[in-house]
């Protein structure tokens, strides 16, 4: 039941209420936080404690109930049958951080795979951690090209934004002065080994326009005094970070926002709590708070603020809106432009090439390293060089070389035909040495906005609690199938260039949802009667309510968008908090 008395109303009312706890959510509750603002954390999942909740943090392969950790293929198909379509998130070490889709279900008008995570901290624990800024020509984009609709903010409204998210969460990364690739504040980088330098060597030589440098990662390499002082230390380069780090050596909501917010004492977290419907007085013409529905004891509360956050994740936030319908708002909350919904993009990936290094077989490293090498985007930057005529926007490289180990696959290519296999031995003997020099690049496209690239709620398919689900249909179009032509071929070109051999290049197909950054389904923009959001992230028609997600982007860029998330709720937070000491929410 709703709370209907003052008494309850008072206990359930804070300053703000933001909606999820992952990569967004833990940045709003840390800025609000620490601008004196009582904040309310719901979220829908367990509650996922920093150094407590990491069941499988140091867990050694031999510990492991199936080989490898992988899953059978029974529980895969009965349990996670989109979760299992990355082919490499889910495992015996990670399935705690993913949902079950049997018990969240969805409709594929057309394929749609929607990788999630349901619980304190979200995908903040299991993201893929490449840090990159949109530049300039990616916010200026749609209006140039004339997609979609303008972004309402340039990038050097968002630059102060981006240092000072880079700052609290550690990047390491190397500056390169390019204008489509933005340099930040950095922390030492990690080094490339030796293929990897006489990659950049050769091909730069050949591609000088093809800049090649290591990734920036949120990792800590030179962690700060406030880094520490949060009980963050530096990268151990374990590369287990997909099972949560209890050294916080890179970033994520537990080791640091909602650490940074809980020491206010300004913070509550209620984990179970998943957000139906915003509460809308059509009298004040503004939100009051939102209502859950309590996943435990199954009962409806309220609760009420001056300020909401939704930063649930683009879909989910889109969900709450557009169930959240009223009088005022019969096709969903601010959905007054029909744009709710609409305009999903992702970013396309797995195709590009990859060779071997044989000359470097006597060339060795040690250890392990949780980043790879990057090539930013080469195309169609705005000059006659790089100009193409059949796609627009571009794409970057995300990539690296490496030997495999103990545990490879002797049958697999660029292994010793020759060689041994099955048991035994030899085989030993063999698995005792490295592997050969693998080297290879994949590309990170840019899909366009299309307007009838959408969700829309599904009233006649319900979830275990009785809730209504969400419909895709989403695809990708000839502008992006003639990028990904490109990302084969270009990639192929630049490992030839540097001499390595078999080299091939490769498309393993792609379906939305598989870069796992799904954006755009409540856009940014100048005009409501072409967005949902304007250029603070208010929703155009009820100020006193932001979209910092994934939903509010314009477009996509080519780059990993979570420090482009992070920097609009920062940004949005600031914003909040002068406007509600101004009275204007």
């Amino acid at each position: 039941m709703a709370n209907l008395n003052g008494r309850a109303r008072q206990e359930n009312t804070y300053d703000a209420i933001v909606v999820g706890s992952g990569i967004t959510g833990g940045w709003a509750a840390k800025e609000l936080t620490q601008k004196g603002l009582k904040t309310l954390v719901l979220e829908r999942g367990p509650m996922v404690r920093h150094l407590e909740d990491y069941p499988t943090a140091t867990m050694d392969p031999w510990q492991t109930k199936y080989p490898q950790g992988q899953l059978p293929s029974d529980e895969l198909n009965a349990k996670y049958p989109v979760q299992k379509r990355t082919g490499y998130t889910l495992t015996e070490y990670t399935r705690h951080f993913f949902v079950r889709d049997d018990q969240n279900p969805y409709t594929e008008e057309s394929r749609y795979d929607w990788i999630r995570g349901y619980h304190v901290g979200g995908r903040s624990l299991t993201w893929g951690r490449q840090s990159y800024r949109h530049s300039p020509i990616d916010f200026e984009a749609n209006a140039r090209e004339g997609i979609g609709v303008d972004w309402p903010i340039r990038y050097e409204e968002l630059a102060p934004w981006y240092d000072h998210v880079e700052r609290f969460i550690g990047v390491s990364g190397q500056a390169e002065g390019l204008p489509h690739l933005p340099d930040g504040q950095y922390q030492p980088p990690m080094e490339m080994n030796c293929v990897e330098k006489a990659f950049k060597a050769k091909s730069e030589a050949r591609f000088p326009e093809r800049r090649i440098t290591m990734g920036r990662t949120a990792h800590l390499t030179d962690p700060t005094e406030e880094q520490l002082a949060l009980g963050r230390t530096k990268c151990q380069y374990r590369n287990m970070c997909i099972r949560g780090c209890p050294f916080g050596g890179y970033y994520s909501s537990n080791s640091g926002g909602l650490v940074a917010a809980e020491r206010t004492g300004n913070l509550v977290i209620r984990p179970g709590s998943i957000v139906t419907s915003l509460i809308y007085d059509e009298k004040a013409g503004k939100a009051t708070g939102v209502r859950i529905l309590d996943a435990t004891t199954r009962q409806e509360e309220e609760f009420y603020a001056d300020v909401v956050f939704l930063c649930a994740s683009a879909f989910n936030s889109a969900w709450i809106m557009m169930n959240s319908t009223s009088s005022r708002f019969p096709n969903g909350f601010g959905n007054g432009s029909d744009q709710l919904g609409r305009n999903v993009m992702d970013h396309h990936l797995g195709v590009g090439a990859s060779g071997e290094a044989p000359e470097f077989a006597d060339m060795y490293y040690s250890g392990r390293r949780p980043n790879g090498i990057y090539v930013p985007r080469f195309r169609n930057l705005g000059d006659a060089a790089t100009k193409r005529s059949d796609y627009l926007r571009g794409f970057g490289y995300q990539g690296g070389a490496s030997r495999p180990g103990w545990d490879r696959d002797l049958t697999r290519p660029g292994q010793d035909p020759s060689g041994p296999r099955g048991f035994g031995a030899a085989r030993k003997a063999a698995l005792s040495q490295p592997g050969p020099w693998i080297i290879g690049l994949g590309g990170f496209g840019e899909i366009l906005p299309y307007e009838d690239n959408r969700i829309t709620l599904n009233r006649d398919k319900t979830d275990e609690f009785g809730l209504p689900t969400l419909s895709m249909n989403v695809t990708i179009r000839e502008n992006e199938l003639a990028m990904r032509r490109d990302m084969q071929t270009a990639a192929a070109e630049m490992l030839e260039a540097a001499g390595f051999k078999n080299v091939e290049g490769r498309d393993g197909g792609y379906a939305p949802g598989l870069g796992i950054h799904e954006m755009g389904t409540a856009r940014m923009g100048r005009d409501p009667k072409t967005s949902v959001l304007n250029a603070h992230n208010q929703v155009h028609e009820c100020k006193n309510v932001y979209v910092t997600d994934g939903a509010a982007m314009t477009s996509a860029s080519c780059v990993n968008p979570s420090l482009t998330y992070m920097a609009l709720t920062a940004r949005a937070a600031d914003h909040a908090v002068q406007a509600r000491k101004r009275g204007d929410l």
